[in-house]
């Protein structure tokens, strides 16, 4: 493997030349640059990543602290940002918090510890202290799809009030009265924003919104398979579930088929978070769309222009409403699944 006295002596010049045509120095001359290009394709030269950190105080790496990688929505959103990095000249080290603070906070810490340039997180809280003061610190940083209030750091995120005000009209429109929330966590900026919205579009659309129709989930299948259990067995229960995301709706609907009960017949169901299964169960699965690829890209566009030195911006944008057949539509109006991969 060439070296990078190689490469200085394939060009003709000092080992300290080619230092600083790797470092994008702006100190050496165009013919010397030229060379020194010239030499590392013809020798195949690569420098090495950890040793040009301790030069640079670089290490092109960012690190991405996901909430759950089991569920598809952050699979997605990983992949997007991985994609994304790498165009830009960058690798990307994940961690899976498991929608569990505590293992959040870990992953925060051992990826600051290796030196990362920069950090995408999707908080599975709101009260981190380790993440406050890596924030205040200046630790280069940005939220993606949920974020801390109050903190100072450039969110990408995907605004669903307009696609749940959708959503009610939608099953208003297919007259139905009584519908039901499996909520997310409080804590996180996620659950509480879509269970206000629903509140809200009930209140639009003159429904009432009980108690009972208000479950407590918490982003995972169980937790959807719970409460829909309870849904069942109240003496008027609830004709659609609503699930503010994609596991909470799986496990809703494993305890509506454990009863023998039948979607949309018996009961209808709609979730937060589309993913490219729901196009395979029987009946198809009306769901909230986010644009997961283009969040993933925008996130890690936000955090590189932070990390080199340019104005970040926060990005917002709209979550779309795909109605299928399990809230007793006659034929899907959007077959397609919610993917924004990047078109070849």
């Amino acid at each position: 493997m060439a070296s990078i006295k190689d490469v200085a002596a394939e060009a003709g010049v000092s080992v300290a030349t080619v230092s600083r045509v790797l470092n994008d120095h702006p100190s050496v001359s165009t013919d010397a640059r030229a060379r020194v290009l010239a030499a590392v394709e013809t020798l195949g030269y690569r420098p090495n990543a950890v040793a040009r950190s301790l030069r640079t105080d670089q290490t092109r790496t960012l690190g991405l602290v996901i909430s759950d990688v089991l569920n598809p929505y952050f699979t997605e959103l990983a992949r997007s940002v991985e994609e994304e990095a790498r165009a830009l000249g960058y690798s990307v080290i994940i961690g899976n918090a498991d929608e569990r603070p505590e293992l959040q906070d870990h992953h925060v810490r051992t990826l600051l510890d290796r030196r990362i340039d920069g950090l995408l997180v999707s908080p599975t809280d709101g009260g981190s202290p380790l993440m406050l003061d890596a924030a205040r610190a200046g630790t280069p940083m940005v939220f993606v799809d949920r974020w801390i209030p109050g903190v100072d750091v450039p969110v990408v995120r995907a605004d669903g009030r307009a696609a749940v005000r959708d959503l009610v009209a939608h099953l208003h429109g297919l007259g139905h009265r009584r519908l039901a929330i499996i909520a997310g966590p409080a804590a996180t900026t996620t659950g509480s924003e879509r269970v206000e919205a629903f509140r809200d579009a009930m209140a639009e659309y003159g429904l009432p919104l009980p108690d009972a129709y208000i479950g407590q989930g918490d982003f995972q299948a169980d937790s959807g398979r719970r409460v829909t259990e309870g849904f069942l067995e109240l003496a008027e229960p609830p004709e659609v579930v609503f699930a503010a995301d994609n596991l909470m709706a799986l496990g809703a609907l494993d305890a509506v088929r454990a009863r023998g009960l039948r979607i949309p017949d018996d009961i209808a169901l709609a979730a937060f978070d589309d993913i490219r299964w729901f196009v395979h169960t029987d009946p198809p699965i009306t769901a909230i769309a986010q644009p997961t690829g283009e969040l993933g890209r925008a996130a890690v566009r936000a955090l590189v222009d932070r990390i080199e030195g340019r104005p970040p911006q926060s990005v917002t944008l709209p979550a779309r409403l795909v109605v299928r057949r399990s809230c007793g539509e006659s034929a899907p109006q959007e077959p397609s699944p919610a993917t924004n991969r990047r078109q070849p």
